[in-house]
């Protein structure tokens, strides 16, 4: 239910679109005020959750851990996985954000035979995530070809890398098929796993589908559905020279691609999604663990008294001297 109310309200947002722009005439609206009340949400709500985060007080020395600290000469640090300087975290960081190492060292537990519990490797999920993230991220890239001009030649080049095939007209992009399937595989991973769908929401489902929805509006515009690219090019260039205008010819399709993104960036700040930012923020990830080296202390600790052992040992000494304790003090 959680999945099909999901796929209804994407389904929705659609039809919103399409009636906006073919039956109300307001692509205006679609195509230049919600444009800018998505970046302002976008920017707004992303400056807000880096703030929220950053004034949460970390008190404690948290990272994660998972191999040897550095400790004695003569034991072997694990440098990666419990880094003790800022180089460390700097390789471990970046080890998470572009290869996702530690999905990558996610196993999966089942019981077998009955009671017995077994570990197994999951690597689907982490190609599936890689596959995704980064077909996402290149074709953000390749749009930038409608906001710039002239179009920078990395752009050009990234995007011939990925056309490389030339398969058909127009050219094949490989991150379009990429990000369908890598969406897909998500998909029916999360609906098909009994316990992953146990633990998902509404906020789970949703994502997955509008991104379908944006991919599939994209691929359609591109290799089925003819868009008039110069005027999708006079629309992205007068929003970003702030001089809007609506150019002839667009067909619906566009502003329904248009209209979903803007829901996604509106939404990215508010949902799952930003852990894009949340990652750089979180104390288990950008901290070293150096705490025998260096002791640290919570602040804002109060002053509170404290029984030293010298006022132990004034307490106790005798009983200590009879019982063959050694103590400092005669």
């Amino acid at each position: 239910m959680k999945a099909l109310f999901s796929f209804i309200a994407v389904l929705l947002l659609v039809l919103i679109a399409y009636t906006g722009v073919t039956v109300l005439n307001a692509q205006y609206v679609f195509g230049i005020v919600f444009p800018y009340l998505a970046v302002l949400l976008f920017i707004g709500g992303m400056i807000f959750r880096v703030l929220k985060w950053g004034s949460s007080p970390v008190p404690f020395r948290i990272p994660t851990t998972c191999g040897q600290q550095k400790s004695l000469p003569w034991i072997k640090q694990s440098k990666l996985e419990n880094p003790s300087g800022v180089l460390g975290v700097l390789g471990r960081m970046a080890l998470e954000v572009f290869l996702f190492r530690s999905l990558f060292r996610n196993l999966k537990t089942q019981l077998n035979d009955g009671a017995r519990l077994t570990y197994g490797e999951a690597k689907w999920l982490w190609l599936a995530g890689m596959a995704f993230h980064w077909s996402f991220l290149l074709i953000l890239i390749r749009h930038l070809r409608f906001f710039l001009t002239p179009v920078p030649g990395v752009i050009q080049t990234i995007a011939a890398l990925d056309s490389f095939l030339q398969v058909g007209t127009p050219l094949l992009y490989l991150t379009d098929l990429v990000l369908l399937a890598s969406v897909t595989y998500l998909f029916i991973r999360r609906a098909a796993l009994a316990q992953v769908r146990y633990i998902s929401l509404i906020g789970d489902y949703f994502p997955l589908f509008l991104i379908l929805a944006i991919a599939v509006s994209g691929v359609l515009m591109r290799y089925f559905i003819k868009t008039d690219i110069v005027g999708v090019k006079m629309l992205t260039m007068g929003l970003v020279t702030f001089s809007p205008t609506i150019p002839g010819g667009i067909g619906p399709v566009f502003f329904i691609h248009l209209f979903l993104l803007c829901i996604l960036f509106a939404y990215f700040p508010f949902s799952k999604l930003v852990h894009m930012a949340g990652v750089f923020m979180s104390p288990t990830r950008n901290l070293a663990n150096n705490s025998r080296a260096k002791r640290h202390i919570n602040p804002w600790n109060y002053p509170v008294h404290v029984h030293t052992y010298a006022e132990y040992e004034d307490d106790f000494r005798e009983k200590m001297k009879k019982a063959g304790l050694p103590v400092e003090k005669e």
